[in-house]
């Protein structure tokens, strides 16, 4: 090798470690700023994650106060069902009447279950050859009223049998008789009953539903 190829080789040594250092700078600029952009992304995550933790919290704490108004609804609509029962109860106790008909026994509360069907009835109404069950409700539905003639009326025969000589009749106890109520207990052919003053009144006779 001449002198001058010899220098061409050291100089083009040179030039290639100089490249290579260069590189080697541009490498360590690029994972420093990769690094850089990490850490940001790590506190924005971290950020993230306590923001969540804070929503979670809120929303467990609005959730236990959803819970707690919605048992104190639940308890204020129980409450007022009991009241209205205990109304119409105490009325029939003191004049056990439901218009030309005389009764000698009011039942509150019947239940029983049997065979896997179980229902109760808030007020039974008996004479010697008749009843009449009554749902009382502070304000009654229609559905209410569907749900007494085709549920409730032909399960009473299925679990209380001994009962099955007497004439049944079926109606609804409510503090407030709407025009669709009226309309549809005329319709399925129940009595209704409800409070004026201090007295209760009856508003529609029913029909018989069976014979004893």
């Amino acid at each position: 090798m001449t002198d001058d190829e010899l220098r061409n080789l050291v100089a083009s040594i040179a030039i290639a470690q100089r490249e290579l250092v260069e590189q080697q700078k541009q490498t360590d600029a690029q994972l420093a700023k990769t690094d850089a952009q990490l850490a940001k992304t790590d506190a924005q995550l971290a950020k993230t994650d306590a923001q969540l933790a804070q929503t979670d919290a809120l929303v467990k704490k609005i959730g236990r106060k959803v819970d707690r108004v919605a048992e104190l609804v639940g308890n204020i609509a129980n409450n007022q069902g009991e009241m209205v029962e205990e109304y119409f109860y105490r009325s029939f106790l003191k004049k056990p009447v439901l218009g030309d008909l005389q009764f000698n026994s009011i039942q509150r509360n019947l239940n029983k279950a049997k065979g896997g069907l179980e229902d109760e009835y808030d007020l039974v109404l008996i004479n010697t050859n008749k009843l009449v069950i009554f749902e009382a409700k502070a304000k009654a539905h229609p559905k209410d009223l569907e749900r007494l003639v085709n549920k409730k009326m032909p399960n009473f025969p299925l679990l209380f049998a001994e009962f099955n000589h007497l004439h049944r009749y079926a109606g609804i106890a409510t503090l407030i008789a709407t025009p669709d109520v009226m309309t549809r207990a005329k319709e399925l052919g129940l009595y209704v009953i409800t409070q004026q003053g201090k007295h209760q009144v009856l508003l529609h006779e029913g029909r018989e539903f069976s014979a004893g």
